[in-house]
């Protein structure tokens, strides 16, 4: 039997609604909602504007039903590391953004009382100051967690307004820094380090548990007549996605390549070592129980600011035209470290290439085709060295790089990977987050069943990428 079901997917810098269509050899998507997901500065403080999505999500969730009245259930996947603060309930304000620069001496405390080589023994977690770790514990110290009786992780976040139930999924957990990557439990060493209390967080579960019943009052809104589960996914967007890449673990890598580009391979068990810590790799929770060892690097976040910023100075920017542009450059781009922490925050993004290149001795792109090649360029070799790196860290011998999400639609990207890496290049599916979800929660509701390869392999059979061969 054919089901349906509902992704309420949530990326960092926009948010989609797509109705699955899931069967034992069928597999289709249709979106009915996309809306922008933009951080709000408010007296030199970032958030996020979630209740703009929420709005978003029920608009699309209605309309879906209104499509397919009998959907069977509904699951929500977001960016990692951010959470609400919660009271009896209500959300005490929105949520902080990751890259609302206020960690800088929790980092300092917390490595104090847990070194590095400590922390990443027992969470497999690469060092980045967007880590909720250190934003728990800006927020113990200043306060305001002693507000708070819960603490929910984005997705669980919109998990528990679409059910009251209030779980912890693990792959998101698992970007907290908290969870111990061994035992798949909240670390309460860790916890204490950050000034945490345990009893803030729920009980975790795994992807594919049904967490509960829509809200009656949710139900209402969105017009639902037929009963609609809340199903946990492999809620973190990454962990989605690699579960759509129809991909042979033992000798593939993968690019999931949106805002971030989170590459890496897909192992059995968690790779802890001193060399894999210091080369910045992550080991995080995917769906049945598999590790995804991977090295968060920079992703399309910085192209995206690049044209705000040059339509912040008068001009429309069509990207596929940028692009077009990029790919006529024939003078050789300088590379520049796309990690550095200078392009974290928004801001000038050209402007800070340009300061890169000076400060390192390279010729500074000369106009916006070069500086989109110069970032494309750079792009690749961030992708090209994280893969080579997690192919020798992991032990998998990788004979092909999969890049899914928008980035598998960059077609200069996805070439300039594979003849950096010279390993060829599988781009798409483009929605492999919300396919990653559709499966999982197909998999939960019954309408289809098996194993993590039986659910790509139905990705394979329905999805056809586009491949780049090394030149």
């Amino acid at each position: 039997m054919v089901g349906h079901v509902v992704a309420l997917d949530f990326g960092a810098t926009s948010g989609r609604v797509i109705l699955g269509e899931v069967g034992p050899d069928q597999l289709r998507t249709a979106t009915h909602a996309r809306f922008t997901n933009r951080a709000v500065s408010v007296r030199g403080c970032l958030h996020w504007d979630v209740l703009s999505l929420w709005q978003g999500a029920l608009d699309g969730l209605t309309s879906a039903i209104r499509e397919v009245p009998t959907v069977s259930s509904v699951a929500t996947d977001t960016w990692g590391v951010d959470y609400g603060l919660l009271r009896d309930g209500q959300l005490l304000g929105n949520p902080r953004h990751y890259r609302d620069e206020r960690t800088d001496a929790a980092m300092e405390r917390v490595q104090s009382l847990s070194t590095q080589t400590e922390h990443y023994a027992a969470t497999g977690i690469q060092f980045m100051p967007i880590n909720t770790i250190y934003q728990l514990a800006t927020d113990a110290a200043e306060k305001r967690l002693a507000l708070a009786d819960t603490v929910l992780l984005m997705p669980d976040l919109f998990t528990y307004w679409l059910s009251g139930a209030r779980v912890a999924e693990i792959t998101m957990a698992s970007t907290t820094g908290l969870l111990d990557v061994h035992s798949r439990q909240w670390s309460d060493t860790l916890l204490n380090v950050a000034g945490v209390q345990r009893e803030l967080l729920p009980d975790l579960v795994v992807p594919g548990t049904r967490v509960g019943a829509l809200d009656p009052d949710v139900a209402k809104q969105v017009r639902a007549e037929s009963p609609i589960e809340v199903v946990a996914v492999g809620s973190h967007d990454t962990a989605s996605a690699v579960t759509a890449i129809p991909m042979q673990p033992e000798n593939a890598a993968f690019v999931s390549c949106g805002t971030w580009g989170l590459a890496g391979v897909e192992l059995e068990n968690p790779v802890v070592t001193e060399a894999a810590r210091t080369a910045g790799f992550t080991n995080e929770a995917g769906v049945d129980g598999r590790i995804l060892m991977m090295r968060n690097v920079m992703g399309l976040w910085i192209l995206s600011e690049a044209v705000r910023q040059w339509e912040r100075d008068g001009d429309t920017i069509s990207l596929p035209e940028l692009i077009e542009a990029a790919s006529a450059v024939t003078e050789v781009m300088p590379v520049v470290d796309v990690d550095d922490p200078r392009f974290l925050a928004p801001g000038n993004m050209p402007r800070r290439i340009a300061e890169w290149c000076t400060e390192h001795g390279v010729r500074v792109p000369a106009n916006r085709a070069e500086m989109a090649r110069c970032i494309i360029e750079s792009l690749a070799q961030a992708f090209a060295d994280a893969v080579l790196s997690a192919s020798s860290l992991g032990d998998v011998p990788v004979q092909k790089i999969h890049i899914v999400g928008g980035g598998s639609l960059n077609r200069l990207l996805c070439q300039r990977t594979a003849d950096r890496s010279g390993i060829p290049v599988l781009a798409g599916p483009v929605e492999a987050t919300a396919l990653g979800s559709v499966l999982v929660q197909a998999r939960a509701m019954g309408h289809i069943s098996g194993s993590l390869d039986s659910l790509r392999d139905l990705v394979q059979r329905t999805h056809h990428p586009v491949t780049y061969t090394p030149q």
